[in-house]
C-alpha cells in the first residue's frame, strides 16, 4: 500500500483552508465585477475587497487606510524598498538589511546598488539573530530606510523587530519588515513592532498564492512600483484580484482567532518531532534560536548527510533544505553560512516546517523513516 504523502513545507507553502475556499467561491461565480465599477455587480465585488481589508486590518492592529493589496510578499518588498528608495533619493542613499533575508529583499536591495544607492548587509550571531546595536552603529545621516525580516524562513529566528523599531523612529529613518513566515504564528501587531511598512504573503497562512498586502504607515510616501489608474488609493495600479483578496481577508480573520490555539498546536509537535529525532539519531545541531524561534519550524543539520540525497530517497515525504543546486554543484545554506555553520554541516540541513493539518501519527512516521535512513547512509560510509 502506498503511503500518503507527508508535508512538513508550511514553510514554503500552505493549502488554502476550506473555510477560505467556500468565502472565495461566490466571487469566482457570482460576483464577478471589477471593484472600480458603479454598478451593483462592480459594488459587490467591492464590499468584498474592503471587507478583506478591514479584517487585515483587525489582525495588524491598524487602520483601513493603511492596507494595500498586492501580488503577494515579493511585490509588497519590492513596492516597499524601491518606492522609499525613489520617493527619498535626494535626502539619502542607504539602506540597512540584513545578510540572512529572503531573496524578495536581497534582489531588490541588489538592484538599487545597481542605481547608485548603498546597502549595508548586517551579520548575524550564531543563531541567526540581527543585533540591534549593529543596527545603531551603522545608521548614517544618508540612511533613509532599514528593513530587517520579522522571522526567518529557513531557521525561523524571530528578530528583535520592536527595538531595531524604537531605533529607527529615534533617528527619523523608515523600518519596514517582511513578515511572510510571521502571520499567523505569531502576534504581529505594527504599533508593538514599531514598523512604518510591513509585507505579508497570502498563500504563507492559507491563503492563495498570488496575493498579499503591504502595510504602509499613515503619512509614509512611496513611489508606486506599478502605474497605471488610482486602484488602492493611488499606491498600486491593477484591478484587484477580489476572490484571492476575499480569501486572505478571511485567512487573516482564521489567523487572528486561532493564534494561541495554532501556535500551542504546532510547538506541541515540533517538540515531539525533535525530541523524537534525538534520541534515535547522533551527531546532529539544532539551527535557529532555541528559544526565539517560530513555533512551527525545526532545522537540523546531519552531520556526514547529503541532504539533497537523502530527501530524494523520501519519495511520499515533503520536505526542504537550504542548499541551492546550480549545474549540477550543490552550495550550502547562505542564511547557515552568515550563522558560521560549517559548509559541510549546512550541506546536511533540512527544514521541518509544520501546520495546522499535521498530526502525531504523521510526526510518528517521519522520526522511524528519518531516523532509519541517517543511520543507514551513515553505516554504509563506514
Amino acid at each position: 500500500m502506498t503511503m500518503k504523502t507527508i508535508y512538513f513545507d508550511y514553510n514554503a507553502t500552505t493549502p488554502i483552508g476550506p473555510e477560505v475556499l467556500k468565502e472565495m467561491l461566490p466571487y469566482l461565480k457570482k460576483h464577478y465585477g471589477n471593484p472600480s465599477s458603479s454598478h451593483i455587480i462592480g459594488k459587490a465585488a467591492k464590499e468584498g475587497v474592503e471587507k478583506a481589508r478591514q479584517r487585515v486590518a483587525n489582525l495588524l492592529g491598524c487602520e483601513i487606510s493603511e492596507i494595500i493589496f498586492t501580488s503577494g510578499g515579493s511585490e509588497a518588498n519590492n513596492i516597499a524598498l524601491k518606492g522609499v528608495a525613489e520617493i527619498l533619493k535626494a535626502k539619502g542613499n542607504h539602506i540597512i538589511t540584513s545578510q540572512i533575508e529572503h531573496p524578495a529583499i536581497i534582489n531588490p536591495c541588489k538592484y538599487l546598488e545597481r542605481k547608485g544607492f548603498n546597502v549595508t548587509y548586517l551579520p548575524v550571531d550564531q543563531y541567526g539573530m540581527v543585533d540591534p546595536d549593529d543596527v545603531k552603529k551603522t545608521i548614517t545621516p544618508k540612511t533613509i530606510l532599514i528593513t530587517i525580516m520579522h522571522a526567518n524562513n529557513e531557521v525561523g529566528t524571530i528578530q528583535p523587530i520592536a527595538d531595531i523599531g524604537k531605533i529607527a523612529r529615534k533617528h527619523g529613518i523608515l523600518f519596514h519588515s517582511d513578515a511572510a513566515q510571521t502571520i499567523g504564528k505569531i502576534e504581529t501587531k505594527v504599533e508593538k513592532l514599531k514598523v512604518d511598512l510591513l509585507s505579508i504573503a497570502g498563500h504563507k497562512f492559507y491563503a492563495p498564492k498570488g496575493v498579499g498586502v503591504l502595510y504602509i504607515r499613515k503619512g509614509t510616501k512611496l513611489e508606486p512600483l506599478i502605474h497605471g489608474a488610482g486602484h488602492e488609493s493611488g499606491r498600486r495600479a491593477g484591478t484587484e484580484n477580489v476572490a484571492s483578496i476575499v480569501g486572505l481577508g478571511k485567512a487573516a480573520k482564521i489567523a487572528g482567532k486561532d493564534l494561541n490555539k495554532y501556535r500551542g498546536q504546532v510547538f506541541e509537535l515540533r517538540e515531539k518531532l525533535y525530541h523524537g529525532i534525538i534520541d534515535k539519531v547522533e551527531r546532529l545541531k539544532l539551527n535557529g534560536h532555541p528559544i526565539k524561534r517560530l513555533p512551527n519550524t525545526l532545522n537540523l543539520s546531519f552531520a556526514g548527510v547529503d541532504s539533497e540525497g537523502m530527501l530524494a530517497k523520501m519519495k511520499n515525504i515533503a520536505l526542504s533544505t537550504g542548499s541551492a543546486c546550480h549545474a549540477g554543484h550543490k552550495e550550502p545554506s547562505k542564511v547557515l553560512l552568515a550563522m558560521g555553520v560549517e559548509p559541510n554541516l549546512a550541506l546536511g540541513a533540512v527544514r521541518f516546517s509544520l501546520g495546522k493539518y499535521n498530526t502525531q501519527r504523521e510526526i510518528d512516521q517521519i522520526i522511524s523513516i528519518l531516523s532509519g535512513l541517517i543511520n543507514k547512509i551513515r553505516r554504509k560510509k563506514l
